[in-house]
């Protein structure tokens, strides 16, 4: 008897698209994502919290094993729900359009916007620095940014691709360099890169940063409607892409320790540049801010993107938000979604980044019994997404959870990638997140109710208008 053939997934209506990405425009949508300013600004405070060299080295080489797991996570539930906004769908099938909505919600209102606004801030506070600019320009300078890459994605998916290859190609290009220069022309003696001075703040919170740094490889599953050839193409890219990350930062950290020595590399202000001080002298520090500010924009740009397919997805499940599921036929985007994200990212960027929006949010922070709160950090968005922080790892853990609820809900349907050593790596992807939640909720204190608040609205939205229309 011939058993039955395995059942496809449950297709769940939902925006409609074509496909258009290839291999490459995935894995460069990862890189570009992935590497912002992490790797130039945190990388010497993860060096001063370990011990020597070899900790740092293994630290990072930790991060993106944890990150690779996650990605093979990824890689099944995508290429089983190949469906518009990736974790949105996970969720929704997993838990209900309850929990989805809130996913969404809360990348709209703070999680997405705030992660664009902040690599606009880091676009501009370079810009200012290498152009000598006035500090008061860095606001309107990350509007622009927004504005500019928000309208290259408006015209049509091919010109969001296209930005998106040719930044991370630069990128590329400058943390070639980056190697080179450290490699080729190190500035320190050897016996100087290995010396050890006993350890810093800790290997945890070290940890803890480089996971932060590692972020953003899974916001390629919200684009994998898109992708060509799904079934070899989803679990390549987010493995590729990840694994390739974290190749980039093992070589880029090496070229650091070995370029300028262990202990100039932790107290270092302008890491990169120092090291690029090697082979151009002082012409490196100007290299370095060019190369951040490219690499804020192919961070930008990705963020962008895929950040739109979340609310398109949810547009098409709550008919009060229909217009954000609308795509336009001859350019492949969501036109509405881009344009509501672009929006709510403007009003974040004059509310937190501006003088003027910051005093308002104290006051009304301050009301609502939470103290004072420092605005550092481009903009004042380092504060806002560390108050957020939570909220993106609850629901990143429940992406993970969703696995283990959908291979029992869809016993049965095919699933053309399969997770190894199921449940192990699962549960060390859980684990990973639970412990990244619970270092959120420590590291904001109290800050963190800000994120309860950003749900409780959401969930509030929910009840007045989703819960009665969604099905």
């Amino acid at each position: 008897m011939t058993p039955p053939a395995p059942r496809v997934a449950p297709s769940d209506d939902g925006p409609s698209t074509t496909s258009q990405l290839g291999l490459m425009d995935a894995v460069s949508l990862i890189i570009g994502i992935v590497i912002g300013a992490g790797i130039y600004e945190t990388a010497p405070f993860i060096l001063s919290c370990v011990s020597g060299p070899a900790e740092a080295m293994l630290v990072w080489t930790i991060g993106g094993v944890l990150s690779v797991v996650g990605a093979l996570c990824y890689a099944e539930l995508a290429t089983t729900y190949p469906r518009v906004g990736g974790d949105y769908f996970f969720q929704r099938r997993a838990f209900g359009p309850g929990t989805a909505f809130l996913f969404s919600w809360s990348q709209l209102t703070v999680i997405m916007s705030g992660s664009i606004g902040l690599m606009a801030f880091v676009f501009a506070d370079y810009a200012v620095r290498l152009f000598g600019l006035q500090p008061g320009d860095a606001p309107w300078l990350a509007v622009l940014s927004v504005v500019a890459l928000s309208v290259a994605n408006i015209v049509g998916l091919q010109s969001g691709r296209r930005t998106q290859n040719v930044l991370t190609l630069l990128k590329g290009l400058g943390l070639v360099a980056i190697v080179l220069a450290g490699f080729f022309w190190p500035q320190a003696p050897r016996a100087a890169a290995a010396a050890t001075t006993g350890g810093g703040p800790g290997f945890g919170l070290a940890l803890i940063l480089v996971l932060y740094t590692y972020g953003g490889w899974n916001d390629a599953a919200f684009v994998v409607a898109e992708m060509k050839d799904k079934r070899r193409n989803i679990p390549r890219a987010l493995l590729a892409g990840t694994a390739g990350v974290a190749l980039i930062y093992l070589l880029v950290n090496a070229a650091y320790l070995n370029g300028l020595g262990f202990e100039a590399a932790k107290t270092s202000r302008a890491i990169a540049a120092d090291v690029l001080q090697g082979p151009l002298g002082t012409a490196g520090a100007g290299l370095m801010s060019a190369l951040v500010m490219i690499s804020a924009l192919g961070a930008v740009n990705g963020l962008i993107l895929t950040g739109a397919r979340i609310y398109a997805a949810a547009g098409a499940d709550f008919p009060a938000f229909s217009l954000l599921a609308r795509w336009h036929s001859g350019r492949g985007t969501p036109v509405a979604a881009l344009v509501a994200q672009m929006l709510l990212t403007l009003a974040l960027v004059l509310l937190v980044g501006h003088s003027a929006g910051r005093a308002l949010l104290s006051a009304v922070i301050a009301a609502l019994g939470f103290g004072a709160v420092s605005w550092e950090g481009h903009g004042g968005f380092d504060t806002l997404l560390k108050c957020t922080a939570p909220v993106f790892w609850l629901f990143f853990l429940l992406t993970g959870l969703s696995l283990f609820v959908l291979r029992r809900k869809d016993r049965g349907i095919e699933r053309p990638f399969t997770v190894p050593l199921y449940p192990v790596l699962p549960l060390v992807f859980c684990a990973m997140c639970a412990y990244m939640l619970y270092s959120a909720v420590d590291y904001a204190g109290a800050l963190s109710l800000i994120g309860v608040v950003v749900l409780v609205a959401g969930g509030a939205v929910y009840l007045s208008l989703g819960r009665r229309l969604a099905n």
